[in-house]
């Protein structure tokens, strides 16, 4: 069998990982890539966004299915198109894909089908923004209508704090902004859920704790996330069948109702107050990290689980899990997320020895003549599964200062909330 892998970064590094343990896999193809799955699997310089161009590789390569890992092109309609070519690919529809593509069209589906979720408004114009800050209680949450690879959210304490994310957001600071979400604040624990579905049965993909803030203690700017564990130290049988009954379902039969169906990997972002569960935003792929935190515990054939999933037969597909507690830290370029520099060599990258159950996955990385190179803000995350977190974080650190990257930054503290119980 042969599998294209869609996307760049470590979440597609380690779905190429985790693909290549097969016996039923002869060959990968990753569009584009980067220096880890280079190692791993065959880069195709082909954008994103270049349909055709991808197709015709395709069939010419003869590539028996896709997996799709970034959010962008569900959202431009990489799924209708392969399908309307008849070549199979896994992840939602683009009508689906709104789910990410637009809080507001998730808003509206949470009011319809009553899943639980923060009070909110929406608004078009600075001025009506404003207004409503005015008259509102702090803390406030604003956000960015479309994709803002996971940054687009300001926490604000106070008037002049909102205001000037309002105007960030209206002014094009991740893209352009026809509408702005301005909602409560739930005082909480924040849990990543994941489901996987054929578009009529789901199963659930473990669960995970990402950490957003790039400052030690969730202080800080938001980011695309510096690390994460799994499982989340807060799932318990009672508020698993709450997510389920409350959220997935409701979604799943929305999706339905509207005349598409949901094929792919759905992340719930949830807030847990008081073990109930707040639906923050939905994603409509697997996280990064907590896909490089999860599918290193899955025990069971994952091409047996995308194939299931294209031929609408995941039903009668069991889905296992290692019981080791994983933990991930991101290995970012300084100044990260604001400036820093790229193309900065990473030079002891080859001389790490990694143990059973020890990971390197790339995320911002090129190869030049067999040397590697930063290309990104989160450049390498360090994944280790072991019997308890605490052990985990301490490997994965010590791998870190093993590499002794002189224009790296990560968090040291990783996990604090479940290591400190």
């Amino acid at each position: 069998m042969i599998i294209g892998v869609i996307g760049s970064g470590g979440r597609e590094h380690a779905i190429c990982a985790k693909i290549l343990q097969s016996k039923k896999v002869k060959k990968v193809y990753c569009f584009p890539g980067n220096a880890g799955t280079n190692s791993i699997a065959t880069n195709v310089e082909i954008n994103l966004d270049e349909f055709d161009k991808i197709k015709d590789f395709v069939i010419n390569k003869k590539i028996n299915f896709l997996i799709v890992g970034p959010e962008k092109p569900l959202v431009d309609g990489i799924v209708d198109y392969f399908q309307k070519h008849n070549i199979k690919i896994f992840g939602p529809e683009k009508l689906a894909s709104q789910l990410e593509g637009s809080k507001i069209f998730t808003k509206k589906i949470c009011e319809k089908y009553n899943i639980p979720t923060a009070k909110f408004g929406v608004f078009k114009k600075i001025e009506d923004a404003n207004l409503f800050i005015k008259n509102s209680k702090f803390p406030l949450v604003v956000k960015a209508d479309g994709l803002a690879s996971g940054k687009g959210v300001y926490i604000c304490e106070n008037t002049k704090v909102a205001t000037k994310a309002v105007e960030e957001i209206f002014n094009g600071k991740f893209g352009v902004a026809k509408n702005i979400l301005i909602e409560e604040f739930l005082k909480g624990e924040e849990m990543s859920y994941f489901v996987i579905s054929d578009g009529k049965t789901f199963k659930r993909f473990q669960t995970a704790q990402d950490h957003k803030r790039v400052l030690e203690g969730d202080k800080g700017k938001n980011t695309g996330g510096m690390g994460a564990y799994s499982p989340s130290r807060l799932i318990n049988k009672n508020l698993d069948e709450k997510i389920i009954e409350k959220i997935i379902k409701p979604t799943i039969k929305a999706l339905i109702e509207m005349g598409t169906k949901f094929k792919g990997f759905l992340y719930a972002g949830l807030m847990i107050v008081e073990n109930e569960p707040y639906l923050i935003e939905y994603n409509v792929r697997m996280g990064d990290p907590e896909c490089q935190t999860i599918l290193p515990r899955l025990k069971t054939d994952i091409v047996d689980i995308f194939s299931a999933c294209c031929e609408n037969n995941l039903g009668s597909t069991n889905i296992e899990w290692h019981e080791e507690k994983s933990l991930c830290v991101v290995l970012c370029s300084k100044g990260y997320p604001d400036k820093y520099k790229n193309n900065q060599p990473i030079n002891n990258l080859d001389k790490i020895n990694l143990e059973n159950n020890e990971f390197i996955f790339h995320a911002g990385t090129k190869k030049n003549n067999n040397n590697f190179y930063s290309n990104g803000g989160r450049v390498l995350n360090f994944v280790v599964l072991s019997n308890n977190f605490k052990t985990s974080k301490e490997k994965a650190i010590q791998l870190i200062k093993e590499l002794n990257w002189e224009n790296g930054y990560f968090r040291r503290d990783i996990g604090f909330k479940v290591i400190e119980q």
